[in-house]
């Protein structure tokens, strides 16, 4: 058994203010025993318009974030999933939202940037979004070790592309992370039904951070940050509010689901590297 943990937020513009919300959280998840947390989709600047300047920060070692992932990671001696932040690919270049993997000794071990951004029409106060203004696309697919499993890193909006859940498994996945600032209107309609179909179909742990209420700046995210193990069974879950979401995940309900009902040798269509090509890391 290996305890996980999904933190769930309200963030705001305020990078510190935010920080030190997230550090107070990390520290239940550590104090309820998990060996890895993961924070949710802008944890660390949600609402803030100065993107760019705080990727460029972040790139050239003057930003707060990525210090902080590290810091926390080595005090509490627990694998931390950075949720996503705003990081460019190279020197100069447009902000990617980030995923970063550190380890319990604060070392960055793994980065995914969001593959799917999120350019759509949604029936709130908000209407629009378009992350394609604010970000770059990623073009590559992460899985990396860990002493929970072999992770695979996924940001929101990609949890609409089941390709890519099925590319992770290809890559060994056995836990498949879900930072996310999900909508109120689309959580509602699609939140728990992608996720449990993401666990079915890749009979993989599906661990789920969400943002979780009413920000400053008006808008509203679903919350309902959880834990799905393979059988797509919702083991834990947190409907509102800041707070911590841990649960345990069993290697062997995972070995067993797989053995017996073997989907992955089974898959005819089409193989998974010809959907999506896997690129190196």
């Amino acid at each position: 058994m290996s305890r996980v943990a999904a933190i769930q937020m309200i963030s705001g513009a305020d990078v510190q203010a935010n920080l030190d919300a997230a550090a107070v959280l990390i520290a239940e998840a550590a104090h309820q025993g998990a060996e890895l947390v993961l924070l949710p989709e802008c944890f660390a600047a949600f609402g803030n318009r100065s993107l760019q300047e705080i990727a460029a920060a972040e790139w050239a070692g003057s930003g707060p974030i990525r210090p902080f992932l590290a810091a926390q990671a080595r005090q509490h001696g627990l694998w931390l999933v950075g949720g996503s932040i705003p990081l460019p690919a190279t020197a100069g270049g447009k902000a990617m939202a980030c995923c970063l993997v550190v380890d319990d000794q604060g070392r960055e071990v793994a980065r995914y940037d969001k593959l799917h951004l999120f350019d759509v029409e949604v029936a709130d106060n908000q209407r629009s979004y378009r992350e394609s203004r604010d970000y770059g696309y990623g073009d590559r697919v992460v899985c990396v070790d860990t002493p929970v499993g072999r992770l695979g890193l996924t940001i929101c909006y990609d949890v609409r592309f089941a390709e890519l859940y099925l590319a992770l498994r290809n890559q060994g996945a056995e836990l498949i992370v879900v930072p996310s600032a999900f909508t109120a209107v689309t959580g509602a309609a699609h939140w728990e039904v992608l996720l449990r179909a993401r666990a079915i179909e890749s009979q993989c742990y599906i661990l789920a951070a969400n943002q979780g209420g009413t920000h400053a700046n008006g808008r509203e995210t679903w919350g309902h940050s959880c834990l799905i193990d393979p059988w797509g069974e919702i083991k834990a879950c947190l409907p509102q509010g800041e707070g911590v979401v841990c649960g345990e995940m069993d290697s062997q309900l995972l070995k067993n689901t797989r053995a017996r009902m073997p989907v992955q040798e089974h898959r005819r269509f089409m193989p998974v590297e010809q959907i999506l090509p896997a690129k190196e890391q």
